[in-house]
């Protein structure tokens, strides 16, 4: 517990590119990560730990760049240094709003932010200090999904948590399906057997071979990702345990 109030001591947030973008789906909107950054704050002032690992959607798609023709590491290095410039924006934020923040990725850029090393990260966290994962996992063909659950093993962290755009794992696309059920809890092995497309399957699989904890939620909706830390279940949905 931190504060007696929060279910985890220590969080990887995974967040997409997207989710700085604001309505235009493109670019950096200074009012989408002023609002990313109240809500790290909400839950950091529970006592949590936090690491952020965040995502480049907003800013470049390698696919697209290999669906003509372009190199898939090349691609992918430009997401990377995205991820950088992503990473940036939301210390700054956080740090307006009275956050101690780091940037550390695991691209060396040591003119604007720190290297990823894993120590360093445990230590800044221990010291009440967000840190901002850039950088992916540092090699081409893996996902920001991955680069959450390789960082949330090598941190010690009690969850792995995904900010989506809706409010956990559903049955059916709840969008298009008005009888779709949000499930509240649900198996590694379900997960698979009934292919909810949680996360990519590698990181998926690291996470199951590691019993590290997913949970899914709607982070941008007011206060869902603070219930969610608080143990509400009303909000999110946990994949945990073989069934």
């Amino acid at each position: 517990m931190a504060d007696g109030t929060a279910s985890y001591a220590r969080i990887v947030l995974k967040l997409s590119g997207e989710a700085l973008a604001g309505s235009a789906g493109l670019g950096i909107d200074p009012d989408q990560v002023e609002d990313i950054a109240f809500k790290v704050k909400q839950v950091h002032n529970l006592g949590i730990q936090i690491a952020i690992i965040i995502g480049a959607g907003n800013l470049w798609r390698g696919q697209q760049g290999v669906e003509r023709g372009m190199e898939q590491s090349t691609a992918d290095h430009m997401g990377m240094i995205g991820t950088v410039m992503n990473g940036l924006a939301l210390q700054d934020a956080l740090e307006h709003q009275g956050v101690v923040t780091r940037v550390q990725t695991a691209i060396e850029m040591n003119k604007v932010a720190e290297p990823y090393i894993r120590l360093r990260a445990i230590r800044h966290m221990e010291k009440g200090r967000v840190v901002i994962i850039a950088g992916g996992t540092g090699n081409p063909y893996f996902t920001t999904d991955t680069a959450a659950a390789l960082r949330a093993m090598e941190v010690k962290a009690d969850i792995v948590i995904k900010a989506t755009k809706v409010n956990g794992v559903y049955s059916a696309d709840p969008k298009k399906d008005p009888t779709a059920v949000r499930y509240t809890r649900l198996s590694y092995q379900q997960v698979l057997e009934q292919r909810l497309g949680v996360m990519d399957l590698t990181a998926f699989t690291l996470c199951q071979e590691n019993k590290m904890p997913i949970m899914v939620v709607n982070f941008f909706e007011a206060d869902h990702l603070l219930q969610a830390v608080m143990g509400n279940e009303s909000v999110g949905t946990i994949i945990d345990g073989e069934g």
